[in-house]
Formats: structure tokens, sequence, C-alpha cells
């Protein structure tokens, strides 16, 4: 695939409908210039790259509400059941840090905002989607399934099997273009569409190995994409506080309302922060029906991002 010219920036093209996510919540948001966007497939780390926004925001492990207060999840059609999402956000007046699950191709592009995603390998992210998705309360798929679009496809319940949800995600897409992902949406379709654009200067890729490799490194990296100048005594706190070990002590205050979701609240949702499990759980035939699907699907640039990171290269430069 060769990547697009200079001049081309991203349109909304789709539509995304579902028990988790609609995409039409966006369309009479204001997007503000600086606003962040933080926009992931699920499982990638966004909740990390969520609270690492909120320290470099407020430069301070101390925020003044939760950080899904602080960082509304604009397109969620569950948690819009409860309270208003864009409500919160347009009351906002501290910069503020956006939480998508959408590609690029069902967001508003703002050129002043800034774009941020985080990769990760699939398998991990599976591994990671089967934790969150056996741990649903009653209530959260009471919530899911009382969404409009959830009429025509309501939220299944989580398989007890691991290899039954694996048949599901890889090989069953969650909306028609897709090919798989169910029934969450697309992990690859996520990272392709801002893969394709990752020359522009307000869209950067994250990846969790290079967070888990050189967290204040990246930490770093992230202030100066976004323009944020962070006094050099304040360094070494806000990097722990962004450790998984951190987050995991600090789940109840960051994230108390997850308890309504999860089964076990915040220290189930905060899991394990650990790579490679799918290796003691997935068989050959898995793994070869994973590369198959990488192959098939995804750009061999992308696919070698996805499993290994940056390796401390810049993304966009091989855009050029």
């Amino acid at each position: 695939m060769k990547p697009p010219s200079p001049q081309a920036t991203p349109r909304r093209t789709r539509v995304y409908q579902s028990h988790h996510i609609d995409s039409t919540l966006w369309d009479d948001f204001a997007v503000r210039d600086g606003d962040i966007i933080i926009s992931t497939p699920a499982k990638t780390g966004t909740t990390w790259m969520q609270r690492i926004a909120s320290l470099l925001v407020f430069q301070a492990p101390e925020l003044p509400a939760t950080l899904n207060q602080l960082s509304p999840w604009i397109d969620s059609a569950f948690i819009n059941q409860v309270v208003d999402t864009r409500a919160i956000a347009a009351a906002q007046t501290h910069r503020r840090f956006l939480k998508s699950h959408l590609p690029l191709t069902a967001l508003p592009w703002v050129p002043n905002a800034k774009y941020v995603t985080v990769g990760r390998d699939g398998r991990d992210v599976f591994m990671s989607l089967w934790n969150h998705y056996r741990s649903y309360t009653p209530e959260a798929y009471e919530l899911c399934n009382s969404v409009a679009a959830a009429k025509q496809d309501p939220c299944p319940q989580c398989p007890d099997d691991i290899h039954e949800f694996w048949r599901w995600w890889i090989a069953r897409g969650a909306f028609p273009w897709e090919q798989d992902g169910y029934p969450f949406g697309s992990h690859f379709t996520h990272l392709e569409s801002f893969w394709e654009f990752r020359h522009l200067p307000n869209l950067l890729l994250v990846h969790y190995n290079d967070l888990k490799a050189d967290l204040a490194g990246e930490m770093r990296r992230i202030a100066a994409f976004l323009d944020i100048a962070v006094p050099e005594s304040r360094w070494p706190t806000l990097v722990e506080a962004a450790t998984f070990e951190a987050m995991k002590r600090d789940g109840e205050m960051l994230l108390p309302e997850v308890a309504l979701i999860f089964q076990g609240g915040s220290q189930t949702f905060v899991n394990k922060g650990t790579n490679d499990r799918w290796r003691e759980v997935l068989t050959a035939e898995e793994v070869a029906q994973y590369e198959a699907l990488v192959a098939r699907t995804v750009p061999a640039d992308l696919s070698r991002w996805m499993e290994r990171g940056r390796e401390g290269r810049e993304p966009r430069l091989d855009a050029r």
C-alpha cells in the first residue's frame, strides 16, 4: 500500500453503531483547537494513555475528578444511556483529552486538534479482551442492550470457553465491512486507519511495548507532541504515577465508576499489564489463523509495528 499524498487528510466515511459505540455522537459535538483525541482499539492501553495525558495536562498525580470524568468517552453508546459524556466535555475548561474507540474513518478531523492512538500485538489484545469481557456485570449487559442498535444485534454473553471466544474474535466482524473483532470491532481496521495518515504532524502513534520498555522516554515524546512543557523536577513523580503498579494502586481513586461494569471494579479492569500470555493459551492452529489474518489484511510495515513497536524509529518517517 502506498502512503497517501502529503495533502491527504482523513474523512468520515463510516457510521459505527452497536451496543458499545455510536459514531453519530460526534455529529454535533464541537471539537476545540488543542483538544487531545485518544482514539484506540479496545485493550491496547487506552486507560494508560488517558492517565498519561492527565498527568501531562494537570502535572500532578492528584486529579480534580475521576479519570472517566476528566476524559469522557464521547462515542460510548452504553455510557451515554447513563450520563451525557458530550455535555461533560462541553463544560470542561481545562485542555481536553477525550476518549474514543473509533477508527479515523469515523471521527471528525480538526487540523488543530491532536490525535493519539495506541498499538499492540493483536494476540495480547485478545487476552486482555477475554479478561475484560468475561468480567462484565449483569448491569453491563443490561446497559449495552438498552442501546437502540442492540435491538437488531444484542451484546452476547461472553462464552465460557476462551477458544470459542477466539473463534468469534478472529473470524467474525462486528460490522459488515470488517472481517474480525466480534463483538467489539476490528483491531486491525482501527490501526490501519491511523497508520495510513501517520505522516500528519498532529497524529501520533504510540505502542504498548514502547510504554513498557521506556515509559519515561515515551512520556517525554508524548509531551513534545502535545506541546506541553514539564519542569524537569516534576518528571520522576509523573512517570511513577503512570506506572502499571501505580495505576493498580490508585485504581479506586482514578476509576471508581467501573465497578458498575466489571466484577471486581478497578482491580479487574486494571488487570495484569503483561504481554505474551497468549503463548500459553492459543493453539498452534489458532496462532496460524492469526498470522494468516494479519498477512491478508494488514500492510507489512504496520504488521511489524503492531508486533514489535517502533524500535527507536518514528513511524511517520517511514511514510515519506
